[in-house]
């Protein structure tokens, strides 16, 4: 027999269909959001799907085919080493996604634990560890991946961790904040007295109910490693050769764009435009569903 919320008679089970669906027609009543959805979609299948569409050899140059305007057989032209745009757009897109979706969530649970330990421990070590990202956001995140990608050039890997250790300061500190509220919540200070110990309540409770602040501030941090990756990648310190992103992309086709060669850096440009502007809506409208204060 399915729980029954207490007060209500309502079962718990069909309480929360009814909390998902309403959460969803809320979503849905965003079209900003919505369409922010719908072009991240889009990109995963122009990204993942198009090169089987449209395949293409990425690593091998072919000269004779340098810096042809578009046409039927190159949609988009080709680069200065003969590469198809439209396939190097697909490729660098695959990149680029991956990174900032691998590095953003990285991000995100690195900060959530940082920030629940902090918030709930409180006293000098919450002291000392906010102290750590207070230091930590003083110094610019780009500044940073600089320094460290000028002494080795990183793997794909490599890069996806160094932008999770770079990006997990922000989610910290929202994460701290929601566990400042619910570490007093009744039902944890019951855990509490009937013997529960202090990782039971944050893992059962307190990052349970902090799902809707972890999953915005997961949005965000995506859009923000997508972003951090092509500033990398623009300044020729990101994935190297024949291996490529957005950002290199760009970093590639600026000199030929002031020669009329357009179609190699506007594409790859409004791509990270519209993918960052994206996730950002998808995390407004995330926000807003979860923002019980602001209905």
């Amino acid at each position: 027999m399915s729980a029954v919320i207490q007060n209500t008679g309502i079962p718990a089970d069909v309480a929360g269909a009814t909390g998902a669906r309403l959460a969803i027609r809320r979503f849905l009543a965003n079209r900003i959001a919505v369409v922010g959805l719908v072009v991240v979609i889009l990109f995963i299948l122009f990204c993942f799907v198009g090169p089987f569409v449209h395949p293409t050899d990425q690593l091998h140059t072919a000269l004779s085919s340098a810096n042809r305007a578009p046409s039927g057989a190159h949609p988009l032209g080709t680069d200065a080493t003969g590469h198809d745009e439209l396939g190097r757009l697909m490729y660098g897109g695959k990149v680029s996604l991956l990174v900032g979706l691998a590095a953003g969530l990285l991000a995100t649970v690195i900060g959530t634990l940082w920030g629940a330990v902090a918030g709930y421990a409180g006293g000098w070590v919450d002291t000392v560890m906010m102290r750590v990202v207070d230091a930590g956001i003083a110094i610019p995140a780009l500044f940073i991946l600089l320094v460290i990608s000028a002494i080795s050039t990183p793997s794909l890997s490599g890069l996806i961790l160094i932008l999770g250790l770079v990006s997990w300061l922000v989610p910290s500190r929202l994460i701290r904040a929601e566990t400042l509220s619910l570490k007093n919540r009744d039902y944890v200070l019951t855990l509490r007295a009937i013997g529960g110990g202090h990782g039971r309540a944050i893992t059962r409770h307190v990052l349970p109910n902090s799902v809707s602040t972890i999953v915005v501030a997961a949005t965000f941090q995506v859009a923000d490693a997508i972003l951090l990756v092509a500033y990398v990648s623009y300044l020729g310190l990101g994935v190297q050769a024949p291996a490529t992103d957005w950002g290199g992309m760009l970093s590639a086709g600026l000199t030929a764009a002031y020669s009329g060669r357009w179609w190699l850096i506007l594409p790859p440009g409004l791509a990270v435009i519209l993918v960052v502007c994206a996730f950002n809506a998808i995390g407004d409208g995330l926000r807003d569903v979860f923002d019980v204060k602001g209905r």
